[in-house]
């Protein structure tokens, strides 16, 4: 088992869950998180912490697609391990449906 990150984080990119990882797990593009499978050691830390319910685990059904998305960018983009301030407009963003499709950008992030 191996959590990711899903389409919610996708223009919110809280970082609460960056902090908890114990093992820097988490990789930064320019609007949204991602989560190596291969790194993460399953412990759960990090579910809790995001205020957009956008990390979930990869035994809840259809999340094939969010390991390879996590797998693929977490290869291309920078560690991050400290928070940051979510993107402007957060608030209009959260639970929009569609981000994927409309948002999702594959420009890596800062990272640390």
């Amino acid at each position: 088992m191996t959590y990711v990150v899903t389409e919610n984080c996708i223009m919110c990119k809280f970082t609460d869950c960056v902090e908890v990882c114990p093992v820097d797990c988490f990789y930064e593009g320019e609007n949204t998180l991602v989560i190596h499978p291969d790194e993460c050691i399953d412990c759960g830390v990090c579910e809790p912490e995001c205020p957009a319910d956008a990390i979930r685990p990869d035994t809840e059904p259809d999340m094939e697609k969010w390991v390879e998305f996590n797998r693929k960018y977490s290869e291309l983009w920078p560690v991050i391990t400290r928070k940051k301030d979510p993107m402007p407009g957060y608030d209009d963003m959260d639970g929009k449906p569609g981000k994927l499709e409309q948002y999702f950008s594959e420009a890596p992030g800062e990272g640390d």
